[in-house]
């Protein structure tokens, strides 16, 4: 199958491309001049079907989205959905993830439980009445300070108790094997394959 990977984020292409394998024909959106969709939407799962159906648009093809982010218990859930854009728009991805991290500490007393969501959805075409959705959840609690190169976003900060690294701190090819977007996908990819099923 061809499709159209909603994403003009280099972190998410880099981790969802690999996932997908040999099954699918994958073009990143950004290869095709897509624009990113508007993401107005309070939840994760209305905002992956307004990029995927954004894209599927565009690209006349089916669309793979996500929308993602880090919850946080001590802040009621944020920054959720906001996550990207927690401490503003300016600046480069780069300079909004340094800027991000360093309002979640801030914002932070002893309550460092939280947990990374991703919703995918999958359209077979714009308006597809039954889009293939998942959720994938990956808990964990938020460092004192950012530790580890690898990854983007809360990665730095994003602490795994059980193995006492940060999400930053794995090898990619690890993360990609633990992490809320291979949960999310994995579900994904048992939906589809029950959809061609039936």
């Amino acid at each position: 199958m061809k499709l159209v990977l909603a994403t003009n984020n280099p972190g998410k292409a880099r981790e969802i491309q690999p996932m997908l394998g040999s099954r699918f024909e994958v073009v990143p959106q950004s290869t095709l001049k897509i624009a990113e969709a508007d993401e107005p939407h309070d939840t994760f799962v209305e905002n992956a079907l307004a990029k995927a159906r954004h894209a599927s648009r565009a690209a006349k093809l089916p669309a793979l989205a996500d929308d993602s982010g880090l919850c946080v218990d001590a802040l009621g859930g944020e920054p959720g959905v906001h996550s990207a854009y927690y401490a503003g728009y300016d600046g480069s991805r780069e300079e909004r993830d340094t800027r991000n991290n360093a309002r979640l500490l801030a914002s932070l007393g002893d309550q460092r439980a939280g947990y990374y969501c991703c919703v995918m959805v999958l359209v077979r075409h714009e308006a597809d009445p039954r889009p293939l959705i998942a959720e994938g959840l990956w808990h964990g609690e938020i460092a004192r300070s950012p530790r580890g190169a690898n990854g983007f976003g809360y990665d730095p900060l994003f602490l795994l108790p059980s193995i006492g690294k940060t999400a930053a701190e794995l090898e990619p090819a690890e993360k990609n094997r633990i992490s809320h977007r291979v949960l999310a996908l994995r579900r994904l990819l048992e939906l589809l394959d029950a959809d061609h099923r039936a």
